[in-house]
């Protein structure tokens, strides 16, 4: 077992999956000390699972009931017999993780499954802190740290993350369905949504809305950089990396003329290497000062709950009753889709 009891097996097989399913984790990861990067491989590897298996899963709704069991079980101490599960359930106890915090996750993943849009930024926002923030929210508890305005910055580096990932696969999403970009946006620059979704393609509109997208990531980037700064200085060379070789993402996504519909923006093998340098540099170079604006800046609105939970663990906000609802939902939804199945036969 490892020092957060996570048995070597299961953390190999971890290992080998964010080795696939996410480069740029993997790439910073391996500059994580050990004692911090065997429970975020976890973490990040029950994530993985967990994003697959409703994305690949054409029973959307039943995917993420089926998720919230496997969290259920994880924190019963009791983890469904899948390597990631088992890691992740060694790191829930050991770090003594917050239940909020993995369950803002399911429920981003819930907003998934029933197909949600969102009107405004705000709701991209709230939907990026469940699925991105929540995470940074959770490697921050794994390095120890539950100051809360330190805390406020790693939701802000989720959320910005998320927002490039959103800017990157304008393309790919339309051409699955789904939408991310903010619907008020669109209709600011004339683009037809229901027609983006038809016959996705880039045009200078779209290119408009993602760039102010991207805007609004590399504001949130560049504050959550003093948070970065208060961490254990030996973690800060892997989240700083972990912040270059996203932004890296939306600079890609700017030289493209922001085209995320023709093409898939990918960081170039050597530049990586560069930004692993700058990462290292920045590293300890920056003092944080006791009264930092941008440290002690309050949470965006949509990621104070995740702040509050992992700042203040015994006074959790209740949640279940969110979860209860959205699930409530998506079971009328396969009610209706099986009635309907039944009408036809």
């Amino acid at each position: 077992m490892t020092a957060h009891g996570i048995d070597p097996t299961d953390l190999d097989a971890c290992r080998a999956a964010i080795r696939v399913g996410s480069r740029s984790f993997h790439a910073a990861s391996l500059i994580l000390p050990r004692r911090w990067r065997d429970p975020a491989l976890a973490l990040y590897a029950f994530c993985r699972v967990a994003d697959d298996a409703v994305d690949c899963n054409a029973e959307k709704p039943a995917a993420v009931m089926s998720l919230a069991h496997r969290l259920e079980r994880a924190y019963a101490g009791r983890p469904v017999p899948h390597p990631a599960d088992r890691a992740f359930a060694a790191m829930v106890e050991a770090v003594e993780m917050p239940r909020a915090l993995p369950d803002a996750l399911i429920e981003g993943f819930a907003w998934d499954a029933a197909g949600m849009r969102y009107a405004t930024l705000s709701e991209v926002r709230a939907y990026s802190a469940r699925v991105a923030g929540a995470v940074g929210a959770m490697m921050t508890v794994i390095m120890g740290v539950r100051d809360a305005d330190v805390l406020a910055r790693a939701c802000d580096l989720g959320v910005a993350m998320q927002l490039t990932n959103i800017a990157r696969d304008v393309g790919e999403d339309a051409r699955e369905g789904r939408l991310y970009l903010p619907l008020d946006w669109l209709d600011e620059f004339g683009v037809d949504e229901n027609r983006l979704l038809a016959e996705p393609a880039h045009s200078p509109a779209l290119g408009a809305a993602t760039a102010r997208l991207l805007e609004e990531a590399d504001r949130l980037y560049a504050r959550a950089e003093a948070g970065i700064s208060a961490l254990p200085l030996a973690a800060q060379p892997a989240i700083f990396a972990a912040r270059y070789l996203y932004a890296e993402i939306g600079e890609v996504i700017r030289a493209r003329g922001h085209d995320s519909v023709s093409g898939r923006a990918v960081t170039a093998s050597r530049r990586k290497v560069a930004l692993a340098a700058r990462a290292a540099a920045a590293a300890g170079a920056t003092v944080v000062l006791p009264q930092s604006a941008r440290l002690h800046a309050p949470p965006l609105p949509e990621t104070a709950f995740l702040v509050a939970a992992a700042a203040r663990p015994a006074a959790v906000p209740a949640r279940a009753d969110h979860l209860t609802a959205i699930f409530a939902e998506l079971r009328r939804r396969d009610a209706q889709r099986l009635g309907a199945l039944r009408l036809r036969g």
